[in-house]
């Protein structure tokens, strides 16, 4: 784990997260495909460890009962998923600057993935249910 920096395609918003890993998941589900195009790919972050410039621009929408997404205000560059029971941030891959994305660590709602592409790494891959299901432990552990 380390220190990484990144912004928003225009530079109005910046952060500093630390314990950032080198291994990055990526989510299938419909919200995130329609959010993003594709999969959402990101590192999990430790809220504590992320330091924000241009909080300003950044605008939060509830996506779900359990969940907000952030992106820029500026240019739209998505930002993070939070799950709002957890303090974890799921920061996009691509707004890090000096990314080392070693490996992809598993992927998500891969029942809700398209048939029109593929990632190559052998992951762990959790269905939708089995993915709810780890949140919802997560979060009974957290409490």
């Amino acid at each position: 784990m380390a220190e990484r920096k990144g912004q928003c395609m225009c530079g109005a918003v910046k952060f500093t997260a630390q314990s950032v890993p080198d291994t990055y998941g990526a989510c299938h589900c419909e919200m995130c495909r329609r959010w993003t195009g594709a999969a959402l790919v990101a590192a999990t972050v430790p809220a504590k460890g992320i330091t924000w410039t241009g909080v300003e621009k950044i605008r939060k929408v509830q996506s779900s009962d359990w969940a907000e997404r952030a992106f820029c205000r500026t240019c739209g560059s998505h930002l993070y998923y939070h799950l709002k029971f957890h303090d974890h941030f799921a920061l996009s891959a691509g707004l890090f600057q000096d990314a080392k994305i070693t490996k992809l660590s598993q992927q998500i709602f891969i029942d809700e993935k398209p048939d029109f592409y593929e990632l190559a790494n052998d992951t762990p891959m959790l269905t939708g249910e089995e993915a709810l299901a780890a949140f919802e432990a997560a979060n009974t552990d957290d409490a």
